[in-house]
């Protein structure tokens, strides 16, 4: 602040008052400063910040998943490239942790508020019973969460945005279109059962099975991870009475389970149809290419981003909701041909 006072010829005062855009100083007065700190490549200091109450200039991001599994997650990836694009436009970084579960992601939580460490936090994977609005009500953290709690909107939770994916219409209509090709035994192979979009899905299934008179669609819950979704496919292809179409709540898995459905004999999608929830590039390296719900990760996560960086600026809280994704049909999905069983064939080779 001295060298820019003594090259802008002004007090270390006028330059405290320009750079942090407060009153005291003229129009002319603060361009001069601030042209003077640009030319001395003058930044402001995040530590100093956060002890004098102006904030941390970062906002964080804390994820309780298996480190493992992050890496195959592709619209994880893309999700976090798109709070990238517009936090990098506000000059704002990003504070990253992946933690082991929901005590230690809260713990996190208590640490970044006491150390000042984040102006606000993004969060993920909201939970069938999720103690973090209240805990981020408590510390007083603008807060947006990236899917929606349970019970649906913003609620009594003054400083939390929500942006809200339709789940459970998403299911319907990927049940109605296999229902529509003939496919009666549908099973979901599903995330983890403690996530809220999960549950919600879980429920969807049971409702339009309820409705369309499908007695044998049901769920079945994994880790999300391609080990656990191929011994899944495999537990219900192995059945007396197997499904006709599967239905993956990620890439990965949906992946996994065809190239299982494959190596039992079943061809794709002659004796099985099979949709991702996810579309991906993984999706379009399989053969056949894969039937797939495609959403846009790196808009969501501009999304979220945005929506987080408007509480900061002072804005309301409120619940935003995102299009219902579009179903691709690809090469993996077709008619039931052979409804009422499934004839296995030796694999290839």
């Amino acid at each position: 602040m001295k060298d820019i006072a003594q090259r802008a010829n002004v007090s270390e005062s006028a330059v405290s008052f320009a750079l942090n855009g407060r009153p005291g100083v003229s129009e002319a007065t603060r361009d001069r400063v601030r042209r003077v700190a640009e030319q001395l490549g003058w930044r402001p200091s995040t530590a100093a910040r956060a002890l004098s109450g102006e904030g941390s200039a970062t906002v964080g991001l804390v994820v309780a998943r298996p480190a493992a599994g992050l890496g195959v997650d592709s619209f994880f990836l893309q999700l976090i490239s798109g709070i990238q694009e517009v936090l990098a436009e506000r000059q704002l970084g990003l504070l990253f942790q992946v933690v082991e579960d929901m005590t230690a992601e809260c713990a996190v939580y208590r640490r970044w508020w006491a150390e000042h460490r984040v102006d606000g936090v993004l969060v993920v994977d909201p939970r069938t019973d999720d103690p973090r609005a209240d805990l981020l009500d408590e510390l007083g953290l603008h807060a947006v969460v990236i899917g929606s709690l349970p019970g649906g909107d913003t609620g009594p939770h003054p400083r939390l945005s929500q942006i809200r994916a339709d789940d459970a219409g998403a299911m319907a209509a990927v049940v109605g279109r296999l229902h529509e090709l003939g496919h009666r035994r549908i099973v979901h192979i599903a995330g983890l059962p403690t996530l809220a979009h999960t549950d919600r899905r879980i429920r969807s299934l049971r409702i339009e099975a309820d409705r369309r008179g499908l007695a044998e669609a049901h769920s079945v819950t994994t880790d999300y991870s391609d080990i656990e979704g191929a011994a899944a496919t495999r537990r219900v292809l192995e059945r007396p009475a197997p499904p006709t179409a599967l239905v993956y709540d990620n890439d990965v898995m949906a992946a996994a389970g065809a190239a299982v459905a494959t190596g039992l004999g079943l061809g794709i999608p002659d004796d099985l149809s099979v949709v991702s929830w996810e579309d991906s590039a993984l999706c379009r390296l399989t053969t056949p290419w894969l039937t797939a719900l495609s959403r846009d990760p790196v808009a969501f996560g501009r999304l979220a981003a945005r929506e987080l960086t408007a509480l900061l600026d002072g804005g309301p809280a409120r619940t935003v909701r995102v299009p219902l994704p579009l179903l691709i049909e690809r090469g993996s999905t077709a008619p039931a041909h052979r409804g009422a069983g499934v004839t296995r064939r030796p694999p290839a080779g």
